[in-house]
């Protein structure tokens, strides 16, 4: 039985973005040490799974990214849970403040794009979820393979939390308080306990906290 291994990016006062999707914040912070974390974790998936806002702006970023996440972003197969409708293939008017900041921090820093030959067909090839999530993904675990990485959007990691359905979190934690924004917990029924697995800290500032439950 496979794991579910939730990434995310989040704050020291615990939101996973501003009250208005914004990514910035966490740029100051992603070094090389941040980004080998994170291009590691990537590669662990045996598909990524995300909500529908999220898949938008991932569909209409990572084809064209020159970035070291993009290959598996890319290459690994992908699968969007949604219950509201979805634009195939995903259409960039639809993406969110997310995908802005991203694209903005790139042209800042003078990183370009690369056009990889099959990647558009990966992402439009994606599978599209609509069914109970708890049982969807009880029934992905049990499926052969390496494991499920789930991505966010905020509204998604906060249903797979309050579901108790990831068995493992993989916190980025930014030195920053955005003292207001959205945060990954706060529909849980009761407190979750957890177990701290691991910790590696990164000359930026930031640490990768791993948690599993108590």
């Amino acid at each position: 039985m496979r794991k579910l291994i939730l990434k995310m990016s989040i704050s020291v006062d615990g939101f996973v973005c501003g009250p208005h999707n914004e990514l910035d914040w966490i740029f100051k912070s992603y070094d090389d040490e941040a980004t080998k974390w994170t291009v590691n974790t990537l590669w662990q998936a045996g598909v990524h799974i995300m909500g529908s806002r999220t898949f938008q702006d991932m569909a209409a970023y990572w084809p064209t990214s020159a970035e070291p996440f993009a290959p598996p972003m890319n290459e690994i197969p992908k699968a969007v849970f949604t219950k509201k409708g979805f634009v195939h293939p995903p259409s960039v008017e639809l993406t969110t403040r997310a995908f802005n900041d991203a694209t903005r921090k790139n042209a800042e820093n003078g990183i370009g794009s690369t056009k990889l030959s099959n990647d558009k067909t990966n992402w439009a090839d994606s599978k599209i979820v609509t069914g109970n999530l708890e049982e969807e993904i009880i029934r992905m675990k049990q499926e052969s393979g390496k494991d499920i990485l789930a991505h966010g959007g905020a509204g998604f990691a906060q249903s797979l939390a309050q579901l108790n359905l990831v068995d493992e979190y993989r916190l980025l934690v930014h030195p920053v308080a955005l003292g207001k924004g959205i945060p990954l917990f706060s529909e849980m029924r009761a407190p979750m306990h957890l177990t701290l697995v691991d910790i590696v800290t990164f000359t930026s500032g930031a640490a990768a906290h791993v948690y599993r439950p108590a």
